[in-house]
């Protein structure tokens, strides 16, 4: 795990600016540092260690060095791959997993990627004809960024590197903002930051004599087949296993984090390795650390916790914000932040239980279509009338938002794990609102392209699209590396994901769970207790701190300040926490939307 940076052409001390560049992300990569330059182009690149210590460091060149390349994560069949690479004539320097990138290149160009098995974000510079291309693995597990400036292209592993570039004018981009509010996360291709986009996953770019082109290589889709039960099992533990022990690949110590649930759990029960980590909330409900204890005790591995306080986790929050270079409100982010912290303390690698929800169908929300089957069978005008009939009743009652909802195909309700504000609600709120995008329209190009699909189906090829990328892995590798730490995700596996894609509903969810082939293959390695209980993750009481005083006013301060009038109207936000605190709503989640952003442009525009 590492972080790179760079841009194409020349500019005035462009040594002082690639190290001033390199510097901003040596959170990524404290362990060694490594530049390449010429008049086409200059790389940067820092460092955290894992495979072949001390041959590793990169920029990795080919064997004339006619090719330059640098990698930001891990390829786990690189042994595989350098076997088969020497015995095409190939001469190979190093032991690392990185000098396979440059001969496969060799080999088959930009059709390389296919044969990755791994988490990778890398930019390959061939001196041969001038260009660059960079690339993204399947899921989004690296981050990659870019932006053109004056006819070149300025790239890194995380957007504040890019700032650094002198000729980058920062902008919020209030379309961001928007969208924002709604999904919880930074949505659109292009970020924050005015001009500055993230490269997709499983997409490739080449920039080539002043011309950038992008397109895709890989798409996750689902094709569900008949398979037993009992067959399913096997392979997702077969399949599982096998993924764990790539993803252990390392010359250092890997550990593992634990949490309740059965993600983390399954993993830190069949890694072999010694050492898990835990954090907890200092109330009982919000608190996993007693659980991870007994998991841990039962299986037979160490395990290390911290407790977080509420001072730990509010006093932390401009920091969180920094490294997640764009706002994220995600109230569990501060949680990984911290478990990343206590593992940094012991080891550099540790492993997650990212994407199995996602994969498998773990997300009560997938129960959805068949808890209004008996509603969605009824005629679309029908459900229309009785949807309408619901929505103008003004207080609350019990199957109110079911009528709704089910009034409502998949494609309409549906925009991913988190719908924080609707559309009407956030011009309610802002100043200055642009009212482009729809939620609806940035889901529906996915949407046209699994038609015909069941809606569980189409949940999830949506989550993996929208709120894994956009939540989940941001936050995994941000919080992660804030702390010089490499997490790895055996579930986001492609190998997994190929063997997942191919499970009917049936073995997903039912009137029994959630994930149900996935929980019986684990099973296998965990207490019943364990491998059945509801998924929480780490659970955050921002609902019960907003309420106390403190919290209260310092969210008010925030609410109040010449900032948030800049982008919202103050009468309105904080008519939303008066609310909360008094108890007549539970706007925990809103509030804390817009505080994040507050809270994070305070660190990169104040």
């Amino acid at each position: 795990m590492c972080g790179f940076t760079g841009f194409t052409g020349t500019v005035p001390n462009n040594d002082i600016i690639i190290n001033t560049m390199m510097d901003r992300i040596i959170h990524r990569g404290p362990d060694s540092s490594g530049i390449y330059s010429d008049e086409f182009v200059t790389l940067g690149f820092r460092r955290l260690s894992m495979i072949d210590l001390d041959g590793g460091s990169q920029p990795i060149f080919n064997e004339d060095k006619s090719i330059v390349v640098l990698l930001n994560g891990e390829i786990y069949n690189y042994k595989e791959l350098t076997e088969e690479l020497k015995g095409k004539g190939h001469d190979f320097y190093t032991k690392s997993d990185t000098e396979v990138l440059v001969h496969l290149y060799e080999e088959m160009g930009y059709d390389m990627i296919t044969r990755l098995r791994g988490m990778f974000a890398a930019v390959i510079f061939d001196k041969r004809d001038n260009s660059l291309f960079g690339f993204r693995d399947y899921f989004g597990i690296k981050p990659f960024y870019y932006t053109a400036i004056n006819g070149n292209l300025v790239f890194s592993s995380e957007i504040k590197s890019i700032l650094d570039y002198p000729y980058y004018e920062k902008k919020v981009n209030t379309l961001a903002l928007e969208n924002y509010l709604t999904f919880q996360y930074s949505v659109l291709a292009e970020t924050f930051f005015k001009g500055v986009h993230k490269l997709y996953p499983s997409h490739y770019l080449v920039f080539k004599e002043g011309k950038l082109t992008i397109k895709r290589y890989f798409e996750p889709k689902f094709d569900p087949s008949p398979i037993s039960g009992e067959e399913a099992v096997d392979l997702i533990d077969k399949t599982i296993l096998e993924s764990i022990e790539y993803h252990k690949v390392s010359d250092v110590e890997v550990g593992s984090f634990l949490s309740s649930g059965v993600d983390s759990s399954y993993v830190a029960s069949c890694f072999n390795g010694k050492k898990t980590f835990t954090v907890g909330f200092d109330y009982d409900k919000y608190n996993e650390i007693s659980y991870a204890k007994n998991l841990a005790e039962k299986v037979g591995v160490e395990n290390y916790d911290k407790m977080i306080s509420k001072e730990d986790y509010w006093n932390v929050l401009p920091k969180i914000q920094y490294h997640m270079d764009e706002p994220l409100a995600d109230p569990s982010a501060v949680a990984l932040y911290f478990v990343s912290k206590e593992a940094s303390k012991h080891l550099k690698i540790a492993l997650s239980g990212e994407g199995a929800d996602e994969f498998f169908g773990g997300y009560n929300i997938y129960k959805e279509p068949m808890d209004i089957k008996f509603l969605t069978g009824l005629p679309k005008f029908l459900r229309k009338f009785l949807g309408a009939v619901a929505k103008a009743i003004p207080f609350n009652i019990k199957g109110k938002n079911l009528l709704i909802r089910a009034s409502q195909d998949v494609e309409e309700r549906f925009i991913g794990n988190a719908k924080i504000f609707s559309k009407e609600e956030r011009e309610k709120i802002l100043s200055g609102y642009e009212g482009k995008y729809d939620p609806k329209e940035l889901t529906k190009p996915y949407y046209d392209r699994i038609k015909g699909y069941d809606d569980v189906t189409k949940m999830q090829y949506i989550d993996i699209h929208f709120w894994l990328l956009g939540d989940i892995l941001l936050k995994a590798d941000k919080m992660s590396m804030a702390n010089s730490l490499e997490v790895r995700v055996p579930f986001l596996d492609i190998k997994v994901f190929e063997l997942a894609s191919r499970l009917p509903n049936n073995l997903k969810v039912g009137k029994a769970g959630t994930k149900l082939a996935f929980r019986k293959a684990a099973h296998r390695h965990l207490p019943e207790e364990v491998a059945n209980k509801k998924k929480l993750g780490f659970p955050v009481p921002i609902r019960i701190w907003l309420k106390e005083d403190e919290y209260y006013n310092k969210v008010l301060g925030e609410f109040s300040s010449a900032t948030a009038k800049k982008f919202f109207k103050p009468e309105e936000i904080i008519k939303l926490l008066d609310r909360h605190k008094e108890g007549k709503e539970d706007n925990s989640r809103k509030i804390w939307t817009i505080y994040m952003f507050l809270v994070w442009h305070k660190e990169y525009f104040a």
